[in-house]
């Protein structure tokens, strides 16, 4: 057997020392973007149909985003859209909201509004938000808004209803009235794994293979990468606040 010379095996040694010491650092951390400046609605844009073009439902509010629909519940679905799209991603913020609430709210994510569909709709999934009693823990599962699916795809259910047999064990869920009133939740994309956390309670841990990415999602260009958005529900007297937005990239 022929040995090599010396410096050849020192040069192979030096190369599998590099090699191994690159491939156990970890890769660094992204960092934070804020995607609300807590004085004005820069990067977000309202969309909504042409009949609630002249109204506002979305302000600022003592540096948080706020949506109030109380007492003016004439009005369709009204959305603040993000001028930025993103794909794999973690997203935390927080929301607050008020008792007498007679209708819900969402983060929709990965969505992407259409002008020319029925005067406007925006295609994509949505995290719950649901203020009403007593059915708050449907906060952190996953509605499908896209126009050929308008149903809960976490769990999957064939429409909007949902039976109290899905309610867990474990739900954490205030009001403005209880101590901070706020809610913390944190959503993760990483390709079509999907994640919700309210409160620290996991709501969703969801492999989204063969739904996120089916015909209707591919066709409308969501599901995978789009925009985010708050929702006001059509007909609904919303009242809700979200604050320390913020987003990283996990691409």
């Amino acid at each position: 057997m022929n040995t090599p010379p010396r410096w050849i095996a020192w040069c192979l040694a030096g190369a599998s020392c590099l090699w191994a010491g690159c491939a156990s650092t970890p890769a660094p951390p992204r960092s934070w973007q804020s995607l609300f400046n807590g004085r004005d609605l820069t990067g977000w844009n309202v969309k909504c149909q042409p009949q609630d073009q002249a109204k506002t439902y979305w302000q600022v509010d003592q540096g948080a985003i706020l949506c109030d629909a109380v007492g003016r519940k004439n009005h369709n679905y009204v959305w603040l859209l993000s001028d930025q799209e993103f794909g794999d991603f973690e997203l935390q913020l927080k929301f607050q909201v008020f008792r007498g609430n007679t209708g819900n709210s969402g983060v929709q994510f990965r969505s992407r509004y259409d002008d020319t569909a029925a005067g406007g709709w925006l295609d994509g999934p949505q995290v719950d938000i649901h203020p009403p009693g007593p059915m708050t823990w449907r906060t952190g599962l996953i509605y499908d808004e896209t126009r050929e699916e308008k149903r809960w795809i976490f769990p999957s259910l064939k429409d909007w209803r949902m039976e109290p047999q899905f309610e867990p064990k474990q739900h954490v869920f205030k009001y403005a009235d209880d101590g901070d009133g706020w809610n913390d939740l944190v959503l993760l994309c990483d390709g079509l794994k999907i994640k919700t956390i309210v409160n620290g309670v996991i709501r969703t841990d969801w492999d989204a293979t063969g739904v996120l990415d089916n015909a209707a999602h591919v066709r409308h260009q969501v599901g995978r990468k789009g925009h985010f958005a708050l929702q006001l529900h059509s007909g609904d007297e919303l009242r809700i606040r979200f604050k320390d937005i913020r987003i990283r990239s996990l691409e």
